[in-house]
């Protein structure tokens, strides 16, 4: 078996629903094991659109990372994913973070993820759940990229009665 961690981001409609229906999709594909707190963030990239809800998921898979980026592409479009430009607004995003340890560079599939240690809205959820794993790549924790990560950007839980 396979363990993923997976970003999940929503600021269209009605983020948390967005979320929960995503995760519950993803299940079709494997066990969640483990979940963070949701946070809520400022666009990252584009900064002039609605604030995103992001949550990172664990999920233990048989699916190989090619065949799970299928799933979540299918996934995406079912819950209303248009891809017009880069960092546009969306009703979900699933990054795939890690998966395993294993570094995987093909023209559509880049593990781990790499703007990590760049995004605090990425490391902050990360942090609360692993702080200890280590980057297969950069060879530091999740507490130690988020010490030194440079990102400014707000990061705050989300209330549970925010959409």
């Amino acid at each position: 078996m396979n363990e993923v961690f997976l970003l999940l981001g929503s600021n269209l409609g009605n983020r948390r629903r967005t979320l929960s229906e995503a995760i519950g999709l993803l299940q079709e594909a494997g066990s969640l094991i483990s979940f963070s707190s949701v946070y809520q963030t400022a666009a990252w990239g584009k900064q002039d659109q609605p604030d995103f809800l992001n949550q990172i998921i664990v999920l233990e898979t048989a699916l190989s990372a090619q065949d799970l980026l299928k799933k979540i592409l299918e996934i995406e479009v079912k819950l209303g994913r248009v891809r017009n430009n880069k960092w546009a607004e969306r009703t979900i995003d699933i990054d795939i973070l890690y998966f395993n340890q294993d570094i995987i560079v093909s023209d559509q599939l880049k593990i781990p993820h790499p703007q990590i240690q760049f995004r605090r809205f990425t490391l902050i959820p990360l942090h609360e759940i692993v702080p200890d794993f280590k980057h297969p790549v950069l060879n530091i924790t999740s507490a130690q990229m988020l010490e030194r990560c440079q990102d400014k950007l707000e990061v705050r839980k989300a209330d549970k009665f925010e959409l």
